[in-house]
């Protein structure tokens, strides 16, 4: 998890000179702390997004694999077929 510095004295400072009591700014300080871990806790790293990046290239080489695979059997099955019916048309030959 990154750490960000957050000068919680300072912001509750800020607050009292703007008019707020003691409680309420050590209250609106702590909710911004809240949510701001919060938000980071959502946040991505740069590792997580090098993980994501490798899986993804993970996935597109086994599509490929894939058809790959797939485009030798349908020329297979198209040579195979193309064998037995020349052969038909060879053992039963229309007169």
């Amino acid at each position: 998890m990154m750490t960000i510095t957050f000068d919680t004295l300072a912001y509750a400072k800020r607050f009292k000179s703007a008019g707020f009591s003691d409680q309420q700014a050590e209250e609106v300080v702590t909710a911004l702390r809240d949510v701001r871990d919060a938000r980071l806790e959502e946040m991505a790293t740069k590792g997580d997004i090098k993980e994501i990046v490798m899986e993804i290239e993970k996935v597109w080489r086994e599509i490929s694999e894939s058809k790959a695979d797939t485009i030798k059997w349908i020329v297979g099955l198209l040579l195979a077929q193309s064998g037995l019916i020349i052969t038909v048309f060879k053992l039963f030959p229309s007169h």
